[in-house]
């Protein structure tokens, strides 16, 4: 089993000043290697992991989910960001879309937002009715009861991200051709609703930071230590071990024989680099 000391980092961060590029990487290096030991755990224990990303755009879901997933098969990790519902889905029970996609054994499913889009965006919004996101926050923490006892290791992260460093990142995704995609119409009018995000927020955290479902926050203010902090908080919260291996070593390759390179005019890549 992961230990929670030997992940989590010490001190003031503020205090400690910027964390070095070079830095950051070497402690990525290592969670990344205690990943991959918790993912072949999982695999060989038949683990359930649910992981829920949630916060305000701009706050850093994205960069964590992919810090989180880079070094680890995507046939275990597998992330779900679902679009808006379409005419069926609305009809549906409003938690029935996410149900197919929680994990089967031996999986580990990160929702990049969840069924927590009620108590959030569509509330700020007003794609729902106030009546349907207090039935929302009075049903969920019971549905939430039902997948963890059916065996689901259910972990839920809230970035937490201050005014001034979402309008920075926000206005850096409108100068960054990479980056602008990630601006949606949906973003530009909800950024306007800081507060109305904050009381939504702060109902959600009311009705739903249970003792069986807890939220654990994490200051994105600093996105680096922010990846270091989850992925060792999430390490610190699944019981694992390291599944012993054969040590690996590969095989001698088989002799030519009368194989001969065909003298074929591929169409081959420019070389513009």
């Amino acid at each position: 089993m992961a230990k929670e000391k030997k992940h989590a980092p010490k001190g003031n961060p503020e205090a400690r000043g910027k964390l070095k590029n070079k830095d950051y990487l070497e402690q990525l290096r290592q969670l990344h290697v205690e990943l991959v030991k918790m993912q072949e755990w999982v695999k060989e224990k038949g683990i359930k992991v649910c992981v829920i990303f949630e916060g305000r755009d701009g706050a850093g879901k994205g960069g964590t989910i992919k810090a989180l997933t880079e070094r680890v098969s995507p046939r275990v990790f597998r992330v779900v960001a679902l679009p808006a519902p379409n005419d069926r889905e609305k009809s549906q029970m409003y938690l029935q879309r996410y149900l197919p996609h929680l994990p089967a054994a031996g999986e580990v499913v990160i929702f990049d937002r969840s069924w927590y889009n009620r108590a959030g965006v569509e509330r700020v919004m007003g794609f729902c009715s106030q009546e349907q996101v207090e039935g929302f926050l009075d049903a969920v923490p019971a549905v939430e009861r039902a997948i963890i006892d059916s065996g689901v290791i259910l972990l839920k992260y809230w970035l937490e991200v201050s005014e001034e460093e979402q309008t920075r990142r926000l206005e850096a995704r409108i100068e960054d051709g990479r980056k602008i995609w990630k601006l949606s119409p949906m973003d530009l009018k909800s950024y306007s609703r800081w507060y109305d995000y904050s009381r939504a927020r702060d109902d959600m955290f009311k009705a739903t930071d249970t003792g069986h479902a807890p939220w654990f926050v994490a200051d994105s203010n600093d996105k680096r230590r922010a990846r270091l902090n989850i992925i060792s908080d999430l390490l610190s919260r699944i019981p694992y071990k390291e599944v012993p291996r054969e040590k690996v070593k590969l095989p001698k390759r088989q002799k030519k024989g009368d194989y001969r390179e065909p003298n074929y005019q591929f169409k081959r890549v420019t070389e513009r680099f």
